[in-house]
């Protein structure tokens, strides 16, 4: 059983059953860590401040639901939101927090055309994190 798990989570309903999976996984000492990133624009200027704000209170109302489901499953879980390039910051939170597994939700790739939409960012999260990786559909 795994005592840190990071869940990087968008805002859409796949994420339920990366908490769920990660909840089945997770010791009885053991915690979650919920993520969400919003992805950086590279542009500063005072409406798109604005417009971050909005994001991360949207991601902040998203996450609080889905702590409570880890709750109602017997999990501790925590939540945070950052501002940057989503895989970059997912991996470097899977270092800092020194995760043990990271979950997170992936849709299914089409076999005949694998790469037709380049490379997915759950398969650039599962080379690049320090850890083991579980992808859940």
């Amino acid at each position: 059983m795994f005592r840190r798990i990071l869940v990087p989570v968008d805002l859409t309903p796949k994420n339920r059953v990366a908490v769920e999976s990660a909840c089945r996984v997770l010791g009885p000492e053991g915690e979650m860590l919920l993520l969400h990133v919003v992805e950086a624009l590279g542009d500063d200027a005072p409406e798109v401040e604005a417009f971050y704000r909005m994001l991360e209170t949207r991601a902040r109302e998203e996450l609080e639901t889905l702590m409570a489901l880890a709750r109602e499953l017997g999990v501790a879980a925590r939540s945070e939101v950052l501002l940057g390039q989503r895989a970059q910051e997912i991996v470097e939170a899977a270092e800092r927090e020194q995760a043990e597994l990271v979950v997170l939700a992936s849709h299914r790739v089409d076999p005949e055309r694998p790469f037709a939409e380049g490379l997915t960012l759950s398969y650039r999260i599962a080379l690049l994190a320090p850890c083991p990786v579980l992808l859940v559909k």
